[in-house]
């Protein structure tokens, strides 16, 4: 899975795959044409309410694609903290590691794509969460 590059149609088709529903039941639960249906798993993005619904019907979060893209490659950044503080607004951003990001983070480690200290500095990933991480394999 390439969390950076992230083709949604085609992460819903192999969930419909493995849970082997047939094009007519996706296509009254969605209320769209099994032609639209087809073309949905073409499309690298779409609506988020249609995705909703899709998640609802495979009973997966397609969501936590889009959040471990979010935690890996848009960082909170020092000047977003810094206009929060001053508007005194709170601001509460826990970093939440899907298990997607953490197996995408560790393949990396593991191929020799990146070393531990490259992905601490790139992800912002504290050096004990990695160790743990790191560890459990």
């Amino acid at each position: 899975m390439n969390i950076k590059n992230i083709h949604i149609g085609s992460l819903i088709r192999s969930k419909v795959e493995e849970h082997q529903i047939s094009t007519e039941r996706i296509s009254r639960f969605l209320n769209r044409p099994e032609d639209e249906v087809e073309s949905m798993y073409h499309a690298k993005s779409m609506d988020t309410d249609v995705l909703l619904k899709w998640c609802k019907l495979l009973k997966f979060d397609f969501f936590r694609f889009y959040t471990g893209h979010l935690i890996l490659y848009a960082p909170q950044s020092r000047i977003d903290h810094e206009f929060c503080q001053n508007k005194n607004t709170l601001v509460f951003r826990k970093s939440i590691y899907t298990q997607e990001v953490k197996n995408f983070i560790l393949d990396k480690i593991e191929t020799g794509t990146m070393t531990a200290k490259e992905v601490m500095e790139r992800y912002k990933i504290p050096k004990t969460t990695l160790y743990k991480w790191m560890k459990k394999i």
